[in-house]
């Protein structure tokens, strides 16, 4: 939980950083709106069908950690 907090952070600091410069792209403008959505559908249908509370968050943790690691390079 707290990986995926900080992930998160780290994830809207760069990416308010981007928008700041202009550097912001429109896949990654897509990419803010359509990875919510997914990771939303895949927690819902895990909160469904009774998963623990780490697996309902996990599509969440996959992806704020991969956009932390991800944006750190751009």
């Amino acid at each position: 939980m707290t990986e995926l907090m900080f992930s998160s952070l780290e994830t809207i600091a760069r990416r308010s950083w981007m928008l700041a410069q202009g550097k912001c792209s429109p896949a990654e403008f897509a990419r803010m709106v359509l990875e919510k959505q997914q990771a939303l559908s895949l927690s819902g249908f895990a909160l469904l069908t009774g998963a623990s509370a780490a697996s309902i968050l996990a599509p969440f943790h996959r992806r704020a950690t991969a956009n932390a690691k991800r944006l750190r390079h751009k």
